[in-house]
């Protein structure tokens, strides 16, 4: 089975560097799980007025209302099919600010569109479309277009006022030997909202679909895409 990734990008896939590959390049057929342990360098929010939305956020899973430098970072892929018979794949991320903060999204691959579907938090509440671009360094960018809202089974397009663009850059990095990711998310009103940067190391663990651990799978899924 090709992964979700490798199904958007088609044959550009292979322009990406090899170690960057391998991180996106399995599916639940591949009985096997990335797990990336690093340092972010620095975790950062806006100023205080975007307290509020990131606290909100936070309630579910979604962004993180702290600060702070040489962050240890965890992120956890695991690969299977929901509930709906999507290919999946999480992206649990975990910052350890005194206490942990997680910021969830599982991503779909979207048929009828061919493209990726980010969910973000435990309840997938926020879908969130995703665009994909290489750079020149077979570095990955993945940046955030039409976002919908669900509540129960009401969706809407949530207004730009209200709502982040984020645009996430991994890429390998071999004079170090380790992974590079900065993420930022701007409103185009209001300014930066949150964001970080830092390096880590990435694992594979063996791990089918059926065994992957419910703490990473979010509490209701959706089938609104």
């Amino acid at each position: 089975m090709t992964s979700i990734y490798q199904l958007v990008l088609g044959a550009d896939f292979t322009r990406l560097h090899p170690r960057i590959q391998e991180r996106f390049g399995f599916s639940s057929a591949d009985g096997t799980a990335a797990i990336g342990t690093g340092t972010m360098e620095e975790v950062w929010h806006g100023p205080f007025w975007t307290l509020p939305f990131l606290q909100c956020g936070a309630w579910r899973h979604i962004l993180v209302p702290q600060r702070g430098r040489d962050v240890p970072f965890t992120i956890e892929n695991y690969a299977y099919v929901d509930g709906f018979g999507r290919e999946t794949v999480t992206w649990i991320r975990t910052f350890s600010l005194g206490r942990q903060h997680r910021f969830d999204a599982t991503m779909i691959h979207s048929r009828q569109r061919n493209m990726i579907v980010d969910y973000l938090g435990t309840h997938q509440h926020l879908a969130v479309d995703i665009a994909m671009s290489i750079d020149d360094h077979g570095g990955l960018h993945l940046r955030s277009g039409e976002q919908r809202f669900y509540i129960g089974n009401v969706g809407f397009r949530f207004p730009q006022l209200f709502t982040g663009i984020a645009d996430v850059h991994e890429w390998y990095d071999d004079e170090q030997s380790c992974y590079h990711i900065t993420v930022r998310v701007v409103n185009r009103t209001w300014g930066p909202l949150f964001g970080y940067h830092g390096i880590f190391q990435n694992r594979f663990i063996p791990c089918s679909a059926e065994a992957v651990p419910r703490h990473v799978k979010p509490l209701y899924e959706r089938r609104c895409e």
